[in-house]
């Protein structure tokens, strides 16, 4: 190193320890830490080595500090010693003395970016804060991770983990470890490939173009085999989808998603009946599908030649390619889709042969079992090795096949799994009422990505819920939003006394007189232009042109020469969101009544006066369980009857678990956004703080409902709060905004105020 005195930092470093120190004082260790550094170096070590730490843990450092210095900077090599000390203290010696041998490779990826490293070294710091447990497993993938994420995705991913286990050491440990599936997924949507989040819609709307099929699309479960995870795979009813194609990246990973869908719609439309497995071998199995395949690709092609262009590309065996069973099988895959792939004589030679003469067959799916069976046959005499449950389908667009045969009640493969067995017992179950298949689109099928959840039971909605949608959140400490990250389950409302809500109406007698007086008043609607007015805010054009006409022609001009803008209607959507977590059952101080039941009488005040105004509006409440499960019930919906089932769910309405609101008003904001008036309202109750079991930082769900605010604004919904939380006007006022807080103090008076506050709201 330029400038390095090899001498005088010998010097430095036998002074002060004496021999202590020694054993450190190499070569390459005063090359590392020329001049004053080494010096600082020195006191690191010794530090290191009185903290009682171990022998290993000083070592480590002594040995891959002087790589960190070579490869980074010398200062951050001395940084590095006191983070081997905290992890020392939050996580144990065996963290603190994998650490240096990690912070190693991480200069090798990272380089001479100070910045970076030092981020990373931060990183380390706190991880080993928030997830002691798991730093190791992070920091034995260090390598990994950072040939595949910068430092700042990688604090996105760990960030990820730690808030979706909440405080959960076990949970961390499983998603650091990738036995969690979700490690992967996230890791996948980090490093920027195209996930399955981002192409869903595009895929559903694809789907439905091409074949006019509707059908839901979901990944894969948790519990499916690592090759089950890498391919598609289709049953009764169902598509499952890789969250991520791992080596394909922007728009061939989007096109490989495209071809995906096209041949797994190719089955859904030519394949017909399932095969029975019967005595097939494995390897039967196998080629008799890829028959399958190139047949339905053949009859799509027919009608879409353009398929060709998306298929071919992937397609990428060669002649020469590996004398295997899955090679061979790869290379006959791109010769019956391609008939110009070149090839010499063999078995894929004879076998693509065997397809094209009967290219007047296509029709038929038998003779898919057919030639599959004559293939196997001379394949098997080649003695091949063939292991089934490893093998993965070539190229990567095609699916498992597992939806083309009929394993029986005996003979299920241990790749299907319990999931879509049950969900094919349910569409099974179906076909006897109705002869219409049950892929195709149907007028009574809801239009939303669990159409195949609206085939369970009433007693199965009520008591699990139903998953409708799934939301991002919003994460301050990286300034980004996780997709799809809370899911809203729905349930249905339990039902309770009608009356209880007619009873409330008689006993605010005051109150109802109140609102049926602001009633008539009430106005709120895009201003109309009113022409041809004897007074008004601005001239009227056509009515001024014709009175100079008429001045001009000797006759008395008309004086209606004005307009003005005038409201002459409401044109106001409004949609009610009620907080019914745990804290709502508590009593209100000198009351008998609890907080629940304030919002109770609220919420039937300002239904009536909505319902008399004629204003579409909506009521739902929200609770929340963890991310997974945050609980909405439909009180209300638009377009549909205030009447008796309305007023029985409103009055069963019972309190119970945590606050999630940031995700429950993106659901209610779902339905405002699809109502075209003027304006449109959403109004939220809440008694509490933001909370749910599941996140530890107090800050990231405020921060999350002040991004939704934000969202909002931008589609042209305005949110209003109703605080009923003495102590809550500071993170109230931070998520709304304080011109949008309502704070009641006296809680008694929310079914007085609620009312009111919505006329001066849309007045």
């Amino acid at each position: 190193m330029a400038g390095t005195n090899p001498k005088h930092t010998r010097q430095l470093f036998s002074q002060a320890n004496g021999q202590s120190i020694d054993r450190f004082l190499t070569k390459t260790a005063i090359n590392a830490f020329p001049d004053t550094y080494g010096e600082r170096w020195k006191q690191a070590c010794t530090k290191l080595e009185n903290a009682g730490y171990g022998t290993a843990v000083v070592n480590a450092y002594v040995r891959h500090s002087q790589e960190v210095a070579r490869l980074v900077d010398p200062e951050q090599a001395i940084y590095l010693a006191s983070i081997v000390s905290t992890v020392a203290i939050k996580a144990g010696r065996s963290a603190a003395g994998i650490l240096p041998i990690a912070a190693s490779k991480a200069a090798t990826r990272i380089g001479q970016d100070q910045a970076h490293y030092h981020s990373w070294l931060e990183l380390m710091e706190r991880l080993a804060s928030l997830a002691p447990e798991s730093i190791k497993l992070v920091l034995d993938k260090t390598d990994d991770l950072l040939s595949r994420l910068n430092v700042s995705r990688l604090e996105s991913w760990i960030l990820a983990g730690i808030r979706s286990a909440g405080s959960d050491p076990q949970k961390r440990r499983c998603f650091f470890s990738f036995e969690d599936p979700e490690a992967e997924r996230w890791l996948d949507h980090e490093t920027g490939s195209i996930v399955l989040a981002e192409m869903k819609d595009e895929l559903k709307a694809f789907m439905s173009a091409l074949w006019n099929v509707r059908i839901p699309m979901r990944e894969p479960s948790g519990n499916a085999p690592d090759h089950g995870r890498r391919r598609a795979s289709f049953g009764p009813g169902i598509i499952r989808l890789p969250s991520s194609f791992s080596g394909f990246k922007d728009e061939q990973a989007k096109d490989l998603y495209r071809a995906t869908i096209a041949h797994i719609g190719a089955h859904l439309l030519y394949s017909g009946a399932p095969f029975p497995v019967a005595k097939l071998k494995p390897i039967q199995i196998v080629l008799v599908s890829l028959i399958e395949d190139a047949r339905v690709e053949h009859l799509a092609m027919r009608n879409f030649p353009g398929l060709f262009r998306l298929w071919q590309p992937f397609h990428v065996a060669q002649e020469k390619g590996l004398q295997t069973a899955p090679g061979l099988m790869a290379q006959l895959s791109r010769a019956l889709i391609d008939p110009d792939f070149e090839l010499a004589e063999g078995w894929v030679k004879s076998s693509q042969k065997l397809f094209f003469d009967r290219r007047a067959d296509w029709e038929n799916p038998q003779i898919s079992r057919e030639i599959g069976g004559l293939i196997g046959n001379t394949i098997g005499q080649m003695r091949l090795q063939f292991n089934g449950r490893t093998y993965v389908t070539e190229p990567p667009y095609r699916d498992d096949n597992l939806g083309l045969w009929d394993f029986g009640k005996q003979d299920t493969p241990e790749t299907l799994e319990a999931e879509e067995l049950f969900e094919a017992i349910n569409i099974e179950e179906q076909r006897h009422d109705d002869d219409t298949p049950p892929d195709r689109e149907r007028d009574e099928i809801e239009q939303d990505d669990d159409d195949d959840t609206n085939k369970m039971n009433v007693e199965f909605v009520e008591e699990e819920g139903i998953p409708v949608a799934r939301y991002p959140e919003y994460d301050y400490m990286t300034g980004r939003s996780r997709p799809d990250w809370t899911t809203i389950v729905e349930h249905l409302p339990q039902p309770g006394r009608a009356h209880v809500i007619d009873d409330i109406l008689e006993k605010q007698a005051y109150v109802v007189n109140r609102i049926k007086s602001l009633i008539i008043s009430a106005k709120v609607s895009r201003p109309q232009k009113i022409y041809r007015q004897s007074e008004g805010d601005f001239l009227d054009l056509n009515a001024g042109i014709e009175a100079m006409i008429s001045r001009r022609i000797g006759e008395d001009p008309d004086p209606h020469v004005y307009g003005r803008s005038q409201r002459q209607n409401r044109d106001l959507s409004v949609h009610l969101l009620l907080d019914i977590s745990e804290s709502t059952k508590d009593k209100v101080v000198g009351s008998s009544d609890s907080v629940l039941d304030l919002e109770r009488q609220a919420a039937a005040l300002l239904a009536h006066a909505m319902s008399g105004l004629g204003d579409p509006f909506a009521v739902a409440a929200f609770n929340s369980n963890r991310r997974e499960e945050v609980r909405y019930f439909r009180i209300k919906d638009f377009g549909s009857p205030y009447n008796e089932v309305s007023k029985s769910y409103l009055a069963g309405l019972e309190g119970g678990y945590s606050t999630r609101i940031g995700a429950a008003m993106r659901h209610a904001a779902e339905d405002l956004k699809r109502q075209q008036t003027h304006r449109r309202l959403l109004l939220v109750v809440t008694d509490g703080e933001p909370s749910d079991i599941d996140v530890t930082d107090k800050k990231y769900l405020i921060e999350d409902a002040r991004h939704v605010i934000h969202d909002l604004a931008m589609d042209g919904i305005d949110v209003f709060c109703v605080g009923l939380d003495s102590g809550g006007d500071s993170y109230l006022t931070h998520i709304f905004g304080r011109r949008n807080v309502l704070q009641i103090d006296r809680l008694d008076r929310l079914p007085e105020k609620l009312p009111m506050l919505y006329f001066r709201l849309t007045a």
